[in-house]
C-alpha cells in the first residue's frame, strides 16, 4: 500500500516510478478521490462546529422565553446532525474507495533495478559452480531409473488430479532430509528463528502481504473463508500485523518449513511434466523485519543465506536481479536464484529473495518505536525461499545422476540419510 502523503507531495515522481512497470499515470485519479474525501471531512467538521454553536444557543433562547428562536435553533441542530451523518458516510465510502485503489497499485520499483519487459531483461549478478560434463545424455528427474520407483504421478492423479505427486521410499526420505538440512543451516549457522506456523489463514492476512485483492485466483480458499497459504511469507510476515514494536526488537529473522498451495492460475501448459510446478509443495521460507535503513543490507544477507544452501549441496547456480517487467507486484527489488538442471540443459528458478520496503507494513499497520523517541515508523519486510524443497530435490537428483541409473547424493546430506550416499538404480538408499 502506498503513502498518500508522498503522492500528494510528488505525484509526478509516483507516476514516473509506476511507468517503469508499464502502468499509466494514476496520481490524478488518486488525488481527485483524496481531495473529495478531505472536502467531505472538512464539511462534516464545519457542520459539527455549527451544530455545537447552535446547541449552546438553544438553552439561552429557552431561558429568555424566545420560543420562535428556540424552535429554529433546535431544528438547525437536528438538520446539522443529519448533514454530519451523511457527510461522514460519504467520507467513509470515499476513504474505502481510496484504500482499495491504493492497495491495488503495485509497489514502486527500486531505482537501482534494471528496466525491462520480461525475464530476458534480468541481469546476472553472481554465478557459482560449473555445470557437470556428462559422459552420457542426462535426463529429467522423473526419467532417472533410480528415482522412478519413488515418484508416482499416476497414483497422485487418482487421489487429487494433475500437478500432484506421491513420493515414497528413498525419494521421500531425500525430500525430508533436504528440508531438515535447510532448517538446520538457517538456524544453526544463520541465526534465524525456527517457526512452525498454520497453513490456513484469515483473509486479512492475505491482504496484509499483498496476495489479495489482486491475486486471489492464484490461491485456494476454503468454504468457511480461510485461505491456504501460497508460502509461509504470509504467516511469518503477518506476525507483526497491527503491532508496534520497540526498535531494540529489530531485526527479526524467521524461518519456517511448510506445505504451500498454489492454483497455478494462468500457467496451463507450463512445466506439466514432473514435479517442477505443483499445486501442493513444500518450501523453507525466510522472512526478515527490519528498520528502513537496514533493509538493503538485509536483502543481500538473505540472498547469501539462500546461496549458501546451494553451495553446500554443490549445485551450480546463478543469481539475477529482476527487471521492472519481471518484478512481483508487491516487491521493490528481487534476486532470483536459478539452479542448473542438466535434464533441461538450463537454469531454473529455485529461490526468490525480495524486499517489499514499507509496502506490506502499511497494509498490515506494522510499525516500530524509535529508541530516541518520536512517532512510530513503518518497518520494512523482506522474504525469500531458503529453498523450495521439491525443486532442490530435482536439482540434486538431476545433477547427481549416473549412467547406470543411480544417483550420487551430496556429502552434506549423508548424515541426514543414516550415512547412505546414493540412490541405487532400483530406487534404494545405499
Amino acid at each position: 500500500m502506498h503513502d498518500i502523503r508522498a503522492i500528494r507531495d510528488n505525484p509526478a515522481a509516483f507516476d514516473a516510478a509506476l511507468s517503469r512497470r508499464g502502468i499509466s499515470p494514476v496520481s490524478s485519479e488518486i488525488l481527485a478521490l483524496d481531495e473529495a474525501r478531505r472536502a467531505k471531512i472538512l464539511a462534516a467538521e464545519t457542520a459539527q462546529a455549527d451544530a455545537n454553536k447552535a446547541a449552546k444557543e438553544v438553552g439561552a433562547a429557552k431561558g429568555r422565553g424566545d420560543e420562535a428562536e428556540f424552535e429554529r435553533l433546535r431544528a438547525l441542530v437536528a438538520e446539522k446532525k443529519s448533514q454530519i451523518a451523511a457527510l461522514n458516510d460519504e467520507a467513509k465510502a470515499q476513504d474505502a474507495a481510496l484504500t482499495t485503489m491504493l492497495m491495488g497499485i503495485p509497489n514502486l520499483p527500486d531505482e537501482a533495478i534494471p528496466d525491462g519487459e520480461d525475464e530476458d531483461d534480468n541481469v546476472e549478478i553472481n554465478r557459482a559452480g560449473a555445470p557437470r560434463n556428462f559422459s552420457f545424455t542426462p535426463v529429467e528427474h522423473y526419467d532417472i531409473p533410480g528415482i522412478r520407483p519413488g515418484m508416482d504421478f499416476e497414483t497422485a492423479a487418482k487421489l487429487s488430479g494433475s500437478r500432484f505427486v506421491l513420493l515414497s521410499g528413498a525419494v521421500a526420505r531425500l525430500h525430508r532430509a533436504l528440508a531438515q538440512f535447510m532448517l538446520d543451516t538457517h538456524v544453526d549457522e544463520h541465526g534465524l528463528t525456527e517457526t512452525i506456523t498454520p497453513v490456513l489463514v484469515r483473509e486479512e492476512m492475505m491482504y496484509g502481504t499483498g496476495q489479495l485483492p489482486k491475486f486471489g485466483d492464484d490461491s485456494y480458499q476454503t468454504t468457511n473463508g480461510w485461505w491456504l497459504i501460497p508460502t509461509a511469507e504470509v504467516t511469518l510476515t503477518n506476525i507483526v500485523n497491527n503491532v508496534t514494536i520497540e526498535e531494540s526488537y529489530l531485526p527479526r529473522r524467521y524461518v519456517a518449513h511448510t506445505q504451500c498451495f498454489r492454483s497455478e492460475a494462468g500457467s496451463a501448459g507450463r512445466d506439466t511434466s514432473g514435479m517442477l510446478r505443483q499445486h501442493q509443495f513444500e518450501k523453507v521460507e525466510m522472512v526478515s523485519v527490519t528498520k528502513p535503513e537496514d533493509s538493503a543490507a538485509e536483502h543481500l544477507a538473505m540472498t547469501k543465506r539462500a546461496e549458501t544452501i546451494l553451495d553446500k549441496l554443490g549445485l551450480p547456480y546463478r543469481t539475477v536481479v529482476l527487471c521492472t517487467g519481471d518484478l512481483g507486484a508487491g516487491m521493490r527489488k528481487t534476486h532470483d536464484i536459478e539452479v542448473w538442471l542438466p535434464g533441461q540443459n538450463t537454469y531454473r528458478e529455485i529461490a526468490s529473495i525480495s524486499v517489499a520496503g514499507d509496502y506490506q507494513a502499511r497494509r498490515m499497520n506494522a510499525r516500530y518505536k524509535p529508541a530516541e523517541g518520536g512517532k512510530p515508523e513503518y518497518v520494512h519486510t523482506l522474504n525469500g525461499s531458503g529453498l523450495a524443497v521439491g525443486r532442490t530435490l530435482i536439482a540434486v537428483v538431476e545433477n547427481g545422476q549416473q549412467e547406470d541409473g543411480s544417483v550420487q547424493l551430496p556429502e552434506v546430506l549423508h548424515p541426514y540419510l543414516g550415512g547412505k550416499t546414493q540412490i541405487t538404480a532400483d530406487g534404494q538408499l545405499a
